[in-house]
């Protein structure tokens, strides 16, 4: 197996790496300048150059920090080349070529008003500029007929804790206050879509016909408010402060505003019935992520005491 990964510095295409290499298996990960999609001969000659037998897609406006898909509503330009106009030309060049493609997508196609998790045969109906150019990525997409496309659940990890700082920084700052949305969402860590990304890919190159739109997403739906609670609950384990705040946390709900949706969350059943993928905890994963904050926040202070040892101040 031979893989093409776009999107590659995304959180999820950090992850996914970290596995090939661990697995041995043998990819190309162009970094993201070399793909304007109004360049198709140069995307193509690098695909065709390489060969890969599959191509994966996780390039993503709001990859790097949620606070994006707020952006996007005034950046629609830059979101529609890498949501829409990006996934567009990978995939004309995939059928060119005769090459599977697989394309990270999310649940912020869907409205967020229905009661249950969103399924693969509910339909459409984006709510924002992010949205819809999401959706506009995923139906091109489905003009290769090789292809697959996994819609994840709400993404966080070592490479995308942006949200989880924010909060930790904001409880602290307000001596145990915090407002968050009133909205239900499946957490996903980014090391397991990536794992279910490798396991997919690993059944296509044994010729599993399983075209189509898969969801994944982690085991256990939160609201929110639910969500905050326990990131506070492991990081009072690193953070003195934190574990003196915790029994007197205040957490105010907000009604979400658009393009944020009052229900993101996923059924993960089809991906289990074709490939087999269960579905995971999140607990040990967001354990780890918390853990890595510290343990940078630790690192940049000895390397500021030793700089500071290094340069004394004049005592004259």
């Amino acid at each position: 197996m031979k893989l093409f990964l776009v999107g590659a510095n995304s959180p999820t295409g950090r992850g996914l790496i970290e596995i090939l290499r661990k697995n041995k298996i043998r990819f190309l990960a162009p970094a993201d300048k070399n793909f304007d999609p109004d360049d198709a001969a140069s995307i193509a000659k690098m695909i065709d150059d390489f060969a890969p037998t599959q191509l994966v897609n996780m390039a993503d406006f709001i990859s790097r920090n949620h606070s994006a898909l707020k952006r996007a509503e005034s950046s629609e330009e830059r979101c529609k080349r890498i949501n829409a106009l990006l996934p567009a030309t990978l995939a004309e060049i995939c059928k060119r070529l005769d090459i599977p493609m697989l394309h990270l997508s999310n649940s912020y196609v869907f409205d967020g008003e229905k009661k249950l998790g969103y399924n693969e045969n509910d339909e459409p109906n984006p709510q924002g500029v992010y949205g819809r150019h999401t959706l506009a990525g995923e139906q091109a997409v489905r003009n290769s007929p090789k292809h697959i496309i996994i819609r994840s659940g709400w993404l966080f990890g070592k490479h995308k804790s942006g949200l989880i700082k924010s909060w930790i920084h904001s409880i602290k700052k307000r001596k145990g206050e915090l407002t968050v949305s009133r909205r239900r969402f499946s957490p996903t860590a980014t090391a397991e879509i990536a794992s279910a990304i490798l396991a997919v890919t690993q059944q296509v190159d044994c010729d599993a016909n399983a075209w189509g739109t898969y969801h994944y997403s982690g085991l256990e739906i939160k609201k929110e408010i639910e969500f905050a609670r326990q990131i506070l609950k492991y990081a009072a384990n690193h953070d003195e402060e934190i574990y003196q705040l915790l029994d007197h946390t205040k957490i105010r709900e907000n009604l979400p505003r658009l393009p944020e949706l009052p229900n993101s969350t996923l059924s993960s059943k089809k991906i289990f019935d074709t490939f087999g993928i269960k579905q995971k905890s999140w607990h040990g994963d967001l354990q780890e992520t918390i853990k890595s904050l510290y343990i940078g926040r630790l690192r940049s202070q000895l390397d500021e005491a030793e700089n500071e040892s290094d340069h004394p101040e004049s005592t004259e």
